[in-house]
C-alpha cells in the first residue's frame, strides 16, 4: 500500500492553561498554547491518528484538533 501524507493539528492545553493563569509552562515553550501543524506518513487515518497519539501524548497535555490527509508519495 502507498504511503500517504496527513497533517496533524495540535496544541498543548497545560501550557495554555498556565498561560492564561500568567504563569509558564516548566518545559514547553508559550507557542505550544498555539496550534501547531505537522506532516505524518502513513499508509492510513488510522495509523496517521495513532502516531500522532503516540508523539504527542494526552497525558502530557497536548490535544490533537484534526489530522486530514494531504496526499500521496
Amino acid at each position: 500500500m502507498m504511503s500517504k501524507i496527513f497533517e496533524a493539528a495540535v496544541f498543548n492545553e497545560d501550557v495554555l492553561n498556565a498561560l492564561r493563569d500568567g504563569e509558564k509552562h516548566k518545559h514547553l515553550d508559550d507557542e505550544w498554547a498555539d496550534t501547531h501543524y505537522f506532516e505524518i506518513k502513513a499508509e492510513t487515518l488510522d495509523e496517521a491518528w495513532t502516531k500522532a497519539k503516540r508523539k504527542y501524548r494526552r497525558d502530557h497535555g497536548f490535544v490533537i484538533k484534526a489530522v486530514e490527509p494531504q496526499g500521496e508519495f
